[in-house]
C-alpha cells in the first residue's frame, strides 16, 4: 500500500468519500457521517480498514476517525493536541490536567511532551497525530467540575486555573 500523498492509489469512491469530508470541513467524522456511500456494513468496514492503511484517515476511537487532507505533504498533519482529546472522548467524560493545563493557564513556562486526561474510563497511553496521550483515572465529581473553553470553534474540557495551581503545588514545583 502506498503510503504517499499520491491520490492515484485511491479508489474513486474513497476519492469521493475524502473530497465530501474536506469540502464540508469535516475533519473528524463517523461511520455515520460516510454510510451512505455503502451498501453494506461490510463494505464500510472494508473501505476504511483502507484508507487507513494507506494513511488517508486515523482512527480516534472505536466510531471516531481523522481524515489526513489530501493537502498534507507525504501524509502528515497535525491538530490541536486539546481538540483531539476531546474529539477522542466525544466531548465528555474527560478533562485535560497534569503540566499541560498548567502550561495553559501559564502557570509554568514547562512545554509539556504528553497530555494528561483524566477520565472516568481507562487507565492507558495512545499516541494520535504525533501527541502521546496519557489516560489517568479520577471521578465523575472531577470530571464535572472542569472549565470548558475554547480553540476557536472548538469547546475542550480543561481543569481550573485554581485547580491547575494546587495540582502544581503538589508537585513541589
Amino acid at each position: 500500500m502506498s503510503t504517499s500523498n499520491d491520490i492515484t492509489s485511491l479508489s474513486k469512491n474513497e476519492v469521493r468519500i475524502i473530497a465530501e469530508l474536506e469540502f464540508n470541513q469535516k475533519y473528524y467524522f463517523t461511520r455515520d457521517d460516510i454510510k451512505q456511500h455503502f451498501e453494506s456494513e461490510s463494505k464500510l468496514r472494508y473501505t476504511i480498514h483502507r484508507l487507513i492503511s494507506k494513511k488517508r484517515i486515523i482512527s480516534i476511537n472505536k466510531n471516531k476517525y481523522y481524515l489526513i487532507p489530501i493537502k498534507a505533504k507525504y501524509g502528515r498533519w497535525s491538530d490541536d493536541p486539546f481538540i483531539v482529546a476531546d474529539e477522542m472522548f466525544n466531548g465528555k467524560d474527560y478533562y485535560i490536567g497534569g503540566w499541560s493545563a498548567a502550561n495553559y493557564w501559564r502557570l509554568t513556562e514547562q512545554v509539556p511532551m504528553k497530555v494528561e486526561i483524566y477520565t472516568n474510563k481507562r487507565n492507558d497511553r495512545t499516541t494520535v497525530l504525533n501527541t502521546t496521550f496519557i489516560f489517568k483515572k479520577t471521578t465523575q465529581k472531577r470530571i464535572d467540575n472542569a472549565m470548558a473553553r475554547k480553540i476557536g470553534n472548538h469547546t475542550f474540557r480543561i481543569l481550573g486555573k485554581k485547580e491547575s495551581r494546587e495540582w502544581l503545588k503538589s508537585k513541589n514545583w
